[in-house]
């Protein structure tokens, strides 16, 4: 800080050495005035100079070590006490900036909560519908245009669903609710779901839960599922998916595992990541890249982790690993 405050003020100290020297230069040249005399006066001068700047820098730069040490937030007390004109307007102008900032944050974040209440309305608004498309599409005799049907009211089901989770996952906190889950309830709820689609792309499932009971949320969980089941249905042609839950080093682990086209082992860091569709695939426009993303956002407060392994054009394995029972109070303090 003492170097800012010399170079802040350098322009002074060369106006007072330069006076200085020419006070000496003036002496030099007349014989009138004792050069010695003036060269004795100029060093004490210079002497009282230097105290000077020295009691200065210390008075003037506290304020700016005080500010410059504040940490970067709209915390206005933190704004140390001023001490001079200079620094009680620089005072004055960040604590209207602050107020400025705070408000304009303020009037966003009530803009985005209203913007959210109003999707997540028009949402349920939207279920009404669909839930009577879904009752109307069983009623259909054609089975070739009721299982159309059928799988563009899934994607339009899902989609819904996805933008439903997204916005409820910044407050997830606040929803949890940790009980004994089964897994087989919770597995056949959501492959009742995408049976329609299972149907048309001839996939079918093999189950063996040696677990059968997990400790989690169950909304989150079927959730966190859903996205995985939906991504492997969607990349797989006709085969079996497997699914299988087992104990491993005294923690519960459910393996998905399903034989399409694998991922790409560039992608595999990356499939997690918001937006990321596909290096390999990345013409593909009906991929949002939203899926797993949101299934890894869920995943992390419920101490759930999620890992995938892949061989391309052979398989492609999600595993999540569920918390032991001592990490649980993390969970349930929320």
């Amino acid at each position: 800080m003492i170097k800012l405050f010399l170079k802040e003020r350098l322009s002074w100290i060369v106006f007072f050495i330069t006076i200085h020297l020419l006070f000496l230069f003036i002496s030099y040249l007349d014989s009138a005035l004792h050069f010695k005399s003036v060269l004795y006066m100029i060093f004490l001068s210079s002497s009282a100079f230097f105290v000077f700047l020295l009691v200065r820098s210390q008075k003037e730069t506290a304020f700016y070590k005080e500010l410059s040490a504040r940490e970067e937030n709209l915390d206005v007390t933190s704004i140390p006490a001023p001490d001079s004109p200079f620094e009680k307007l620089v005072e004055k102008t960040l604590l209207d900036q602050t107020e400025g900032l705070k408000q304009d944050a303020l009037n966003h974040s009530i803009a985005l909560e209203q913007e959210k209440d109003d999707l997540m309305s028009w949402i349920h608004e939207v279920k009404t519908p669909l839930t009577a498309m879904h009752l109307m599409i069983d009623r259909l005799e054609d089975g070739q245009l009721k299982t159309n049907l059928t799988y563009e009211w899934l994607r339009i089901h899902l989609l819904l669903d996805q933008q439903l989770h997204q916005k409820r996952i910044p407050s997830i906190e606040n929803d949890l609710y940790m009980e004994k889950v089964d897994l087989e309830v919770v597995l056949f709820n959501e492959l009742k779901t995408l049976q329609s689609w299972c149907i048309q792309k001839g996939i079918g499932f093999d189950l063996e839960l040696e677990q059968q009971e997990v400790i989690t949320d169950a909304k989150w969980f079927a959730f966190i599922l859903r996205q995985i089941l939906t991504n492997a249905v969607k990349y797989s042609q006709a085969s079996e998916i497997h699914i299988r839950s087992f104990l491993a080093n005294d923690t519960i682990k459910l393996e998905v595992k399903d034989f399409g086209k694998g991922i790409d082992p560039r992608d595999l860091p990356r499939i997690f990541d918001r937006a990321f569709t596909s290096t390999a695939n990345h013409h593909d426009q009906a991929a949002t890249g939203i899926g797993l993303y949101l299934a890894k956002k869920a995943a992390t407060p419920l101490l759930i982790d999620i890992q995938a392994s892949s061989t391309p054009n052979v398989e492609t394995i999600f595993t999540l690993t569920f918390p032991k029972k001592n990490e649980f109070a993390a969970v349930i303090s929320m």
